[in-house]
Protein backbone atom coordinates (compact mmCIF):
# COMPACT_ATOMS: atom_id res chain seq x y z
CA UNK A 1 0.00 0.00 0.00
CA UNK A 2 1.47 3.31 -1.09
CA UNK A 3 1.23 6.23 1.31
CA UNK A 4 1.45 9.88 0.35
CA UNK A 5 2.15 12.36 3.14
CA UNK A 6 1.75 16.05 2.44
CA UNK A 7 3.25 19.09 4.13
CA UNK A 8 3.56 22.80 3.54
CA UNK A 9 0.79 25.19 2.63
CA UNK A 10 -0.59 27.79 4.99
CA UNK A 11 -1.71 31.39 4.84
CA UNK A 12 -0.20 33.79 2.32
CA UNK A 13 -1.07 37.25 1.04
CA UNK A 14 -2.18 37.82 -2.55
CA UNK A 15 0.82 37.90 -4.82
CA UNK A 16 2.81 35.73 -2.47
CA UNK A 17 4.36 32.31 -2.91
CA UNK A 18 4.57 29.03 -1.10
CA UNK A 19 5.15 25.37 -1.75
CA UNK A 20 3.42 22.15 -0.85
CA UNK A 21 5.16 18.79 -0.81
CA UNK A 22 4.09 15.18 -1.09
CA UNK A 23 6.36 12.40 0.18
CA UNK A 24 5.72 8.92 -1.17
CA UNK A 25 6.43 5.62 0.55
CA UNK A 26 7.54 4.18 -2.80
CA UNK A 27 9.83 5.38 -5.53
CA UNK A 28 8.12 8.13 -7.50
CA UNK A 29 9.75 6.66 -10.60
CA UNK A 30 7.39 3.68 -10.35
CA UNK A 31 4.27 5.76 -10.82
CA UNK A 32 2.67 6.12 -14.21
CA UNK A 33 1.23 9.50 -13.27
CA UNK A 34 1.64 12.06 -10.50
CA UNK A 35 -0.76 14.92 -10.09
CA UNK A 36 -1.88 17.78 -7.91
CA UNK A 37 -5.55 18.55 -7.38
CA UNK A 38 -7.35 21.18 -5.37
CA UNK A 39 -10.79 21.61 -3.92
CA UNK A 40 -12.17 24.98 -2.97
CA UNK A 41 -15.09 25.33 -0.56
CA UNK A 42 -18.32 24.42 -2.27
CA UNK A 43 -16.59 23.35 -5.47
CA UNK A 44 -15.58 20.09 -7.07
CA UNK A 45 -12.05 18.83 -6.90
CA UNK A 46 -10.09 19.94 -9.96
CA UNK A 47 -6.76 18.96 -11.43
CA UNK A 48 -4.02 21.55 -11.16
CA UNK A 49 -0.95 19.83 -12.61
CA UNK A 50 -0.14 16.42 -14.00
CA UNK A 51 3.17 14.70 -14.68
CA UNK A 52 2.97 11.58 -16.84
CA UNK A 53 5.51 8.92 -17.76
CA UNK A 54 7.56 10.29 -20.62
CA UNK A 55 8.23 13.52 -18.79
CA UNK A 56 5.27 15.67 -19.82
CA UNK A 57 3.83 18.10 -17.29
CA UNK A 58 0.54 19.83 -17.98
CA UNK A 59 -1.14 22.60 -16.02
CA UNK A 60 -4.65 23.89 -15.68
CA UNK A 61 -5.10 27.12 -17.60
CA UNK A 62 -5.93 28.94 -14.37
CA UNK A 63 -2.48 28.23 -12.91
CA UNK A 64 -0.25 28.01 -15.97
CA UNK A 65 2.75 30.27 -15.63
CA UNK A 66 2.20 30.62 -11.88
CA UNK A 67 2.47 27.08 -10.52
CA UNK A 68 5.30 24.61 -11.11
CA UNK A 69 5.33 20.91 -10.37
CA UNK A 70 8.64 19.23 -9.63
CA UNK A 71 9.96 16.01 -8.15
CA UNK A 72 12.98 14.69 -6.31
CA UNK A 73 13.54 11.00 -6.92
CA UNK A 74 16.24 10.87 -4.24
CA UNK A 75 13.67 11.64 -1.54
CA UNK A 76 10.57 10.38 -3.39
CA UNK A 77 8.97 13.78 -2.96
CA UNK A 78 6.81 15.73 -5.35
CA UNK A 79 6.41 19.47 -5.00
CA UNK A 80 3.98 22.10 -6.15
CA UNK A 81 5.43 25.59 -6.13
CA UNK A 82 2.75 28.27 -6.11
CA UNK A 83 3.57 31.87 -7.06
CA UNK A 84 1.60 35.04 -7.79
CA UNK A 85 -1.14 33.62 -5.63
CA UNK A 86 -4.69 34.91 -5.89
CA UNK A 87 -7.58 34.62 -3.43
CA UNK A 88 -9.24 32.19 -5.83
CA UNK A 89 -6.32 29.81 -5.33
CA UNK A 90 -7.57 29.20 -1.81
CA UNK A 91 -8.31 25.50 -1.53
CA UNK A 92 -7.23 22.20 -0.05
CA UNK A 93 -4.49 20.82 -2.27
CA UNK A 94 -4.09 17.08 -2.77
CA UNK A 95 -1.39 15.01 -4.42
CA UNK A 96 -2.30 11.85 -6.27
CA UNK A 97 -0.24 9.01 -7.65
CA UNK A 98 -1.34 6.35 -10.11
CA UNK A 99 0.26 2.98 -10.69
CA UNK A 100 -1.26 0.21 -12.79
CA UNK A 101 -4.76 1.48 -12.32
CA UNK A 102 -4.47 2.05 -8.58
CA UNK A 103 -4.81 5.59 -7.28
CA UNK A 104 -3.34 6.94 -4.07
CA UNK A 105 -4.15 10.28 -2.44
CA UNK A 106 -2.39 12.50 0.04
CA UNK A 107 -4.28 13.74 3.07
CA UNK A 108 -4.67 17.28 1.74
CA UNK A 109 -3.02 20.58 2.63
CA UNK A 110 -4.82 23.88 3.15
CA UNK A 111 -3.64 26.90 1.17
CA UNK A 112 -5.33 30.18 2.05
CA UNK A 113 -4.67 33.36 0.08
CA UNK A 114 -5.93 36.38 1.94
CA UNK A 115 -4.84 39.83 3.01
Amino acid sequence: QVQLVQSGGGLVQPGGSLSVSCSASASINTFFELAWYRQAPGKQREVVATFSVGGTTTYASSVKGRFTMSGDSATNTVYLHLTSLKPEDTAVYYCRAENQGSYYWGQGTQVTVSS
